[in-house]
């Protein structure tokens, strides 16, 4: 599961994307702070212990451009195309790294804290990092997917982002092997195998399996460690 190999960690400037897409703003209008980017000294502290005094300054940069991102659709000055950039952007620059190389296992989804905090990700910690925020600046669950692919150019299981504009759109895709968001319909080098977010996960060819999301393993494993973050 390959991704991006990039700079360090700046706010990165959003480009515009082509389409027609705006966000209703009734949809975001009854936002509130969540805790998943109230950090506590306990947490930074633990971080800048565990990774390096670099740390805690990804993590409050990360936190930075959501809380701007924030005011920007408070003030109704930002749109959909313009949120999907800014979080596809910014974790996109995460330097690629294998999970075995990384976390010493085959398989492990990081927590956004710990994939800035340690400055390394792979395909799913690019995804659920993506959807997080993306939930945190307001955009609806049921609007997001993250969705395990086969990147078939490189004959490798592959996870990406999936939005959507209405129930049955076509998804732009939020990926770290291309940074261009584009529609599905586009990605002719992914196959879709299922996805999920907070509520369902989706079969091939649409299955829907009502709270299916909870039977995905890792998925359980890293809302048990996002917790533990908001704990510290």
């Amino acid at each position: 599961m390959h991704g991006a190999r990039l700079r360090g960690l700046p706010l990165v400037a959003p480009r515009r994307m082509m389409g027609g897409l705006c966000l209703a703003l009734c949809l975001v209008a009854g936002w509130c702070h969540a805790d998943l980017l109230d950090f506590s000294r306990n947490l930074l502290a633990w971080a800048e212990q565990r990774w390096g005094a670099g740390a805690p300054s990804r993590m409050l940069t990360w936190q930075r451009m959501v809380r701007d991102a924030q005011a920007l659709v408070t003030a109704n000055r930002i749109d959909a195309p313009q949120l999907l950039t800014r979080s596809n952007d910014f974790f996109n620059q995460i330097p690629y790294m294998t999970d075995l190389r990384h976390w010493g296992v085959d398989d492990y989804w990081a927590t956004p804290v710990e994939s800035l905090g340690s400055l390394g990700a792979d395909c799913e910690d690019y995804a659920v990092a993506k959807y997080l925020t993306l939930k945190e600046l307001g955009i609806p669950v049921e609007r997001l997917r993250i969705t395990y692919v086969r990147a078939l150019r490189l004959n490798e299981a592959h996870m990406v982002l999936a939005y959507y504009p209405t129930p049955g759109a076509d998804p732009l895709i939020l990926d770290n092997l291309n940074p261009v968001i584009r529609p599905a319909s586009q990605r002719t080098d992914l196959e879709p195998v299922y996805s999920f977010n907070d509520d369902d996960l989706w079969l091939p060819g649409g299955l829907t399996r009502k709270g299916g999301s909870s039977q995905v393993r890792l998925w359980k494993e890293l809302q048990a460690k996002l917790l533990r973050e908001q704990q510290m």
